[in-house]
């Protein structure tokens, strides 16, 4: 990995570094906070993923997680949203193409040759974290928003056993059923709705996915959550699947960071909390 940037922060250092990934054919740029540590300690690890048009750099300067995570000792990696390039294809809408990979890996031309984005944060990128920062593999949580908020649900789910903790911002929790969803899915899988459940949370759930725990804030001015958001279908779910899940609505708050930056804290200890067990 190639460090472009290093600042000492809140009892840490804040990098970002770039690297060639063999997953989506394209370079890579990922945000990683390495708190203050005991030399050849090994810390645990949270992900970060963001929304539809991020890249690594909106919650590593809106995000506002360094002072919790310093004071818990947690490594915070926050990778970009999709592959970037002037050979990447893209689309014309915010919602789908560069900055909206949806956390897939694609399979209908043009975009299986780089949009792999599945492929690129449940294997490439932990290995390369791995092998390149004091980072227990054996410890780690998820998190995100909106977008990022489905990938770190599905991600989680499809992976059991290998996150201690879940959680998520606002996160799109059934691609089935909302238009950003369906656009994303049927554009980069196909026509077939049936190969399109894997990325859906509440598919996932009800098909027998289970998690330790959960814990969703999600703000109920959010102008996004009646049409595409609908946390009310994460709710039925995880009650009908007597999934564990602590799914907070927020009085006032909508999408925008300021509602994110607010509740990082206490996301970051809930992790810490099942990280440190």
């Amino acid at each position: 990995m190639e460090q472009v940037s290093a600042w000492r922060s809140h009892g840490g250092t804040q990098g970002v570094y770039t690297h060639q990934s063999t997953s989506t054919g394209t370079p890579m740029t990922v945000s990683v906070f390495v708190p203050d540590h005991a030399p050849g300690a090994s810390l645990p690890v949270l992900w970060y993923l963001s929304g539809l048009t991020c890249t690594h750099a909106n919650v590593t300067e809106k995000g506002e997680y360094r002072t919790a995570c310093a004071a818990h000792g947690i490594v915070f990696v926050a990778p970009d949203t999709s592959p970037r390039g002037d050979e990447v294809p893209d689309d014309e809408g915010y919602d789908f193409g560069k900055g909206a990979g949806f956390y897939v890996d694609a399979t209908e031309a043009p975009w299986a040759a780089n949009f792999r984005m599945r492929s690129y944060i449940e294997s490439e990128l932990p290995a390369l974290v791995g092998a390149h920062f004091p980072v227990d593999l054996a410890r780690q949580g998820i998190t995100g928003h909106s977008m990022g908020g489905h990938g770190a649900l599905t991600i989680s789910l499809r992976n059991p056993g290998r996150f201690r903790s879940t959680s998520a911002f606002a996160p799109i929790v059934s691609p089935l059923n909302c238009p950003w969803g369906e656009k994303a899915l049927g554009g980069y899988l196909g026509s077939d709705r049936a190969a399109w459940a894997q990325y859906d949370a509440c598919a996932l759930i009800a098909d027998g996915a289970r998690l330790p725990d959960l814990l969703v804030d999600q703000g109920e001015a959010d102008t996004f959550l009646d049409g595409q958001l609908k946390t009310h279908l994460l709710a039925e779910a995880c009650a009908a699947a007597g999934q564990p899940a602590t799914i907070r609505m927020q009085p006032g708050y909508d999408h925008s960071y300021y509602f994110i930056s607010t509740f990082m804290a206490d996301h970051v200890g809930w992790h810490a909390e099942r990280l440190s067990a």
